[in-house]
C-alpha cells in the first residue's frame, strides 16, 4: 500500500504520541493543576445528547464524564487509548472507546449532538479536514466545543512561538502556533463564538452546526 504524503505525516504525529503516553500525565500535570482541570470541568457540563470527544488522550476528561449521557471517544494512538480505559475502569464509567483519525471517522453522517475537543486541533495533521470530519458527523443544529491553544496575537509571543513550534512538534507531536478559529471557518463553520480562556492563547470556541 502506497502512503500519500498527509498518511505519512500522521503516521510520524501518531507515534510521537506513543512515544510519550506513558509520561504524557506527567508532562501535563502542571498545567492541569494550574487551571486545565478546571476548563475540563467546565466544559463537559455543556455536553448534550449523543456525545463524541476526539483526541481522547490518555483520558483526562472521563472524570467528569457526566453519566447521565451517551459518549464516544476516539484517538488515532493505541497506546493512548489504552491509558484512557484504564480510567473508564477505575472510574466506572460506561464509554465507548475507539482507535480513530479524526481526519477519517467512521461514522455516518449527522450522528452526534455534540463534538468536543480539549487541545487536540494543535497536532492533527490536516486540521481543516479533521474540522470537516466533525462538520460532517455532527447533527445539523448540533454544538461543537473546542478548547484549544492558539498562537498569540501579541508580535513578540507569536515570534516565539513559531520559533519553538518545530522543537516542540519534533519531541511532541503538539504544534504551538496553529490559528485554530481560521481553521474553523476554512472549514466551512459560520456560526462561531469565541472566548478568550487564558490571554489569547487558550481560547474556547463555540460553534452551532448548520
Amino acid at each position: 500500500m502506497i502512503l500519500l504524503d498527509n498518511d505519512i505525516h500522521t503516521e510520524r504525529i501518531r507515534k510521537r504520541y506513543e512515544r510519550v503516553s506513558r509520561i504524557y500525565d506527567f508532562l501535563e500535570k502542571p498545567m492541569e493543576n494550574m487551571a486545565m482541570g478546571e476548563w475540563r470541568r467546565e466544559m463537559v457540563k455543556e455536553l448534550q445528547g449523543k456525545v463524541l470527544e476526539i483526541g481522547v488522550g490518555t483520558g483526562k476528561n472521563i472524570e467528569y464524564y457526566p453519566d447521565s449521557l451517551d459518549i464516544t471517544a476516539i484517538d488515532f494512538s493505541q497506546r493512548m487509548i489504552d491509558k484512557a480505559s484504564l480510567k473508564v475502569e477505575k472510574l466506572n464509567k460506561d464509554v465507548k472507546l475507539l482507535v480513530m483519525d479524526a481526519q477519517n471517522m467512521e461514522f455516518e453522517d449527522n450522528t452526534f449532538d455534540t463534538v468536543f475537543t480539549t487541545c487536540v486541533f494543535c497536532s492533527v495533521p490536516d486540521p481543516v479536514k479533521g474540522l470537516k470530519e466533525i462538520k460532517r458527523v455532527c447533527k445539523r443544529e448540533g454544538k461543537i466545543i473546542l478548547l484549544e491553544h492558539v498562537k498569540s496575537e501579541q508580535k513578540v509571543i507569536g515570534v516565539l512561538m513559531d520559533l519553538f513550534n518545530p522543537l516542540v512538534v519534533n519531541l511532541y507531536g503538539a504544534n504551538i502556533n496553529r490559528n485554530t478559529v481560521k481553521n474553523v471557518g476554512k472549514a466551512g463553520f459560520i456560526n462561531i463564538k469565541v472566548e478568550n480562556i487564558w490571554k489569547d492563547i487558550v481560547k474556547r470556541i463555540i460553534i452551532y452546526n448548520e
